[in-house]
């Protein structure tokens, strides 16, 4: 008889407990692993985003990202939004092969998710330069590397609610 191990399922890459999260990435930089820290809404994935986690993943040895709550949503992106509740965008992230660990916050920035992290590298789409991340103060003074990845932005869920709206009239 063969034994086969079973990977790991996509439920257990999804760590809410940040000082938890904190300790497992602790322990991959100690070993001398890269760690990838990304964030986003992540609402409705398309191919934007798949490309964007491709490209911030092949940077490092793991890749964390962390999705907006559902009201830190809504502040950013208006009434009605997110669309997919923040646990089901958790679950659809980590059932992908190139997601490490997947988190949530609350907070309008990644600025503390940064300070309790301490990931290696912190990934955001090429819409950002560094003048204009608003973490750049926290990755300065955490001597963290910003990367910008992922293709030019052309592809957004805000755009793909616009077109279902008017394929609707």
């Amino acid at each position: 008889m063969v034994v086969v191990p079973r990977k790991q399922r996509s439920k257990d890459k999804i760590v809410t407990d940040r000082r938890s999260l904190a300790a497992i990435l602790g322990g991959l930089t100690a070993n001398g692993k890269i760690v990838v820290l990304t964030n986003g809404v992540f609402d409705l994935l398309h191919v934007g985003h798949v490309r964007y986690l491709e490209d911030a993943r092949s940077r490092g040895d793991f890749l964390v990202v962390a999705v907006n709550s559902d009201s830190c949503t809504e502040k950013l992106k208006g009434r009605g939004r997110p669309l997919v509740p923040c646990e089901e965008r958790m679950e659809v992230l980590a059932g992908l092969w190139f997601v490490d660990y997947v988190t949530c916050f609350d907070e309008p920035t990644a600025d503390k998710l940064l300070e309790q992290l301490r990931p290696s590298l912190y990934a955001k789409g090429t819409e950002y330069t560094l003048k204009t991340l608003p973490e750049r103060d926290t990755l300065k003074q955490l001597d963290l590397k910003a990367i910008f990845v992922g293709d030019k932005k052309t592809h957004s869920t805000s755009k793909l609610l616009d077109k279902l709206g008017k394929k609707k009239k």
